[in-house]
């Protein structure tokens, strides 16, 4: 199992929009469940999470396929994207 310096840095690379846009990333291993946990988050306001189950981040970063986690995350930041949009509107 890589460990969630690993992980975190090739979703930034995948996603360089990270980071970048004040979208930020928490990514931790929740033993229960026994899967990655990301977590985004937009300057303290909005904040989503996903389970990226292990084979799928296994296979993103040995580098054979990136779907499972490039699905899941981009749907996040688009989720993120949407609420700032909504906010703004109502603002």
């Amino acid at each position: 199992m890589h460990d969630k310096k690993e992980l975190c840095d090739k979703i930034k690379a995948i996603y360089p929009e990270i980071g970048a846009c004040g979208i930020d990333i928490d990514v931790n291993y929740d033993q229960t469940q026994k899967a990655w946990v990301v977590d985004l988050h937009k300057k303290g306001h909005h904040r989503l999470k996903t389970y990226l189950e292990l084979p799928d981040a296994d296979a993103c970063m040995e580098g054979k396929q990136c779907i499972g986690l490039g699905l899941q995350v981009s749907q996040l930041v688009a989720n993120i994207k949407a609420l700032d949009k909504e906010e703004k509107v109502k603002g």
